[in-house]
């Protein structure tokens, strides 16, 4: 059955997307990748129908927060336009334990299309790709905003790519659920910074700050003061320790546990990452 489906993936060039579709062309799925470099842009309707028309199903993850404004209208706009165009199952990343995402899910919800939503912790790549990636290899450290006795259990990627592609091509089983999924144990970000140390053979730190001095670190580093702003009152509800318990979402839908954040760490260590 999966080797007949077509899915659209969003984001096909990022974090998630270009492991989703990675997955998808492994289980034979017949990938269509959307993103600006194929002239697909969330912004602009316009570019909607191409993306979509002919596929069976759709991965999308917004390029803002889950849980702005913004999202929820882009993804209820294009859920249902999928939806009349006969994309019969929709997949959307949403965040783990994030209340202003519930907007965001509910318009998928009420697209018209059979739907599955992946509530996902914090990334494990988060630490190897992109801002924080880049703090940690140039100087040396890294601040943020999560205190040293929050824990979070960070989830690889790969293990969402996998559990995408397995509610995408298991029929109806995932059809209205809500998945959540994290890693295999909880890491305060102090010991996240060790681990990926150890891995990296460099001394790496952590210094652990209040939101509003983050704020101007992250201004200090040419963020504009709008998603400064934004950013600052995401980690302030995401970061108080509510996200800290663990799921066996992965497992459930896997049948095996989820890779640990020290795989991650040794791997992209190994990479070059951090050097």
């Amino acid at each position: 059955m999966a080797r007949g489906l077509t899915v659209t993936v969003t984001g096909a060039t990022g974090r998630t997307g270009a492991r989703v579709a990675r997955a998808a062309r492994d289980a034979g799925l017949t990938v269509r990748a959307a993103s600006r470099a194929t002239g697909f842009d969330w912004e602009q309707r316009s570019t909607w129908t191409e993306a979509l028309r002919g596929a069976d199903a759709a991965y999308l993850v917004h390029p803002t927060d889950v849980g702005t404004p913004e999202a929820a209208r882009a993804v209820g706009e294009i859920a249902r336009e999928a939806a009349g165009l006969g994309v019969r199952h929709l997949v959307l990343l949403s965040a783990r334990g994030e209340e202003r995402a519930r907007p965001t899910e509910e318009a998928l919800r009420t697209s018209g299309a059979d739907w599955t939503i992946v509530r996902a912790a914090w990334f494990s790549q988060n630490f190897g790709e992109g801002p924080l990636a880049e703090e940690l290899r140039l100087s040396g450290g890294l601040v943020f905003p999560a205190a040293p006795d929050v824990r979070e259990p960070f989830v690889d990627v790969r293990d969402i790519a996998d559990v995408v592609v397995a509610a995408l091509t298991s029929g109806d089983r995932y059809a209205g659920r809500e998945l959540d999924l994290t890693g295999p144990r909880p890491v305060a970000w102090g010991e996240a910074v060790a681990e990926i140390a150890a891995a990296a053979g460099r001394e790496l730190t952590y210094r652990a700050v209040p939101s509003r001095e983050y704020h101007e670190h992250l201004t200090g580093f040419g963020v504009p003061e709008q998603e400064a702003d934004f950013l600052v009152e995401l980690f302030e509800e995401m970061l108080d320790g509510h996200n800290a318990h663990l799921t066996d979402g992965v497992r459930r839908v896997l049948g095996r546990e989820p890779r640990d954040f020290a795989e991650f760490a040794k791997e992209a260590a190994a990479a070059g990452t951090w050097a």
